[in-house]
């Protein structure tokens, strides 16, 4: 997500290799303010991040850990802008967001996503309301993202975008939803037509937020438009869709100094957990290559229930893991989102990520030839796979539109992977990951993992 601007932190700090020199200093600082501009970070953000970085480097003396924290705290000072961070909650439910955008910046998909992470790991009452009337594909989208997400829908084709948000208020109160969330109308450009009806749905509604989504593939245009929906409806928060499309994230380096309006969540990838909060001390450490254990841990044991994962750890230690355990791991994975936005938090995985591209666990040609496979399974196999002899192995085989040579291979990788866990599990287990670890940065993989 951040892999240019990160490897230009990286490039610039590799410079200063001894104390006290100034040369290397003044090369580094160089590359740092090239990089950042190819990057598309704003030229005035960025001559104030190098001459900061560079008058508190000389204060507290050239070196490498002087360079690195200066560095580290004038992100963090830029990246910070006044008001609130992530989602808050009003002091009286329901919290009622307005969602605005231009058309094609992602609005309506991010509504399902914000709607997502307040339903699983929140756990609050969602309802959304369809108020974006202009583009006909609208309100369909949200009945599908709703439906998909289990989560309720204010939606009314017949009715103006005031008359719905009246709709959704009135429910939102008696029904004692937590949270409603207003999609709105976009245009292709900002419009007096658009504001105007922005500014009334606004004033019906009375939101505690205001969102303006802003498209990261649009780079500068994205801190422009948002200056002028701070300016004309009044924002109190930025999203950054499509933010993984971006390769160089310049854009969200700058938009918050820019607009003096807090950026809020960041666009991660394409499914509904593919978002992420944006907690300026957090992502300064992601830039800088030091990863996000917090925010991981923050997404994890919201979906991922402690009794389950204890109970699932003491199977994996006695080496007792099943296919139904399996399935359901793979249903908790899914909640966190992308396999590559996950790496990308844990500190020196980085490069795996890179790798990783955009590999879909859950629509990958390997998952779905397992899941055949255990779908052709009897309850009693799938509890025990030690029961797999070779006339239950056609069988299987043949329910699953495989060939038993595919079936024997998923088997095999399925008994391997338990005894590695089961190992990593014991004592010396972190040990013996570290290693794995380095040697999958090296591009390769173990051989119990292959």
């Amino acid at each position: 997500m951040f892999d240019t601007l990160t490897d230009s932190f990286k490039n610039a700090i590799g410079r200063i290799r001894f104390q006290d020199d100034e040369k290397a200093l003044k090369k580094a600082l160089a590359e740092l303010k090239k990089s950042l501009l190819k990057s598309d970070v704003h030229h005035k953000v960025v001559k104030e991040l190098i001459a900061t970085v560079e008058k508190d480097t000389k204060h507290a003396g050239i070196g490498k850990d002087n360079f690195l924290n200066a560095l580290h705290q004038e992100l963090i000072r830029i990246l910070t802008a006044k008001g609130n961070q992530g989602f808050v909650f009003a002091s009286r439910p329901p919290t009622v967001v307005l969602m605005t955008g231009l058309q094609g910046s992602g609005k309506t998909t991010t509504t399902g996503k914000l709607a997502y992470m307040l339903k699983e790991h929140k756990k609050k009452k969602v309802l959304v309301a369809a108020a974006d009337l202009q583009r006909l594909a609208a309100v369909e989208q949200l009945k599908q993202i709703t439906g998909d997400i289990g989560v309720d829908l204010v939606a009314d084709e017949e009715a103006g975008p005031e008359e719905i948000v009246r709709q959704a208020l009135e429910k939102a109160k008696n029904e004692l939803y937590d949270v409603l969330l207003i999609d709105t109308a976009g245009r292709l450009a900002i419009d007096d037509e658009l504001m105007s009806e922005l500014a009334s749905v606004r004033d019906i509604a009375q939101p505690d937020e205001i969102f303006y989504v802003a498209d990261a593939m649009t780079g500068m245009d994205a801190v422009r438009t948002a200056n002028t929906f701070k300016e004309k409806i009044g924002i109190t928060g930025v999203v950054l869709s499509k933010f993984d499309a971006d390769s160089k994230g310049g854009v969200a380096l700058g938009i918050a100094h820019q607009t003096g309006v807090p950026l809020r969540f960041i666009g991660s990838g394409e499914k509904m957990p593919d978002l992420d909060p944006f907690i300026p001390e957090r992502v300064a450490g992601r830039l800088m290559g030091a990863g996000d254990i917090e925010g991981l841990a923050e997404k994890t044991s919201a979906v991922i229930d402690e009794k389950t994962a204890k109970k699932m750890t003491q199977k994996i230690k006695k080496g007792q893991f099943n296919f139904n355990d399996f399935l359901e791991q793979m249903e908790q994975l899914k909640k966190l989102g992308s396999m590559k936005s996950i790496m990308q938090m844990i500190p020196g995985m980085s490069n795996i990520a890179k790798q990783l591209g955009d590999v879909d666990l859950e629509n990958s040609e390997e998952v779905k030839q397992i899941k055949a496979m255990i779908s052709s399974m009897t309850p009693k196999e799938r509890e025990h796979p030690e029961l797999m002899n070779s006339s239950r192995r056609r069988r299987i085989a043949k329910g699953a539109g495989l060939s038993q040579m595919q079936v024997n291979k998923i088997l095999k990788q399925f008994k391997n992977a338990a005894k590695m866990a089961k190992r990593l599990s014991g004592k010396g287990g972190m040990k013996q990951m570290q290693e794995i670890m380095k040697q999958m940065q090296g591009g390769g993989f173990p051989p119990a993992m292959k």
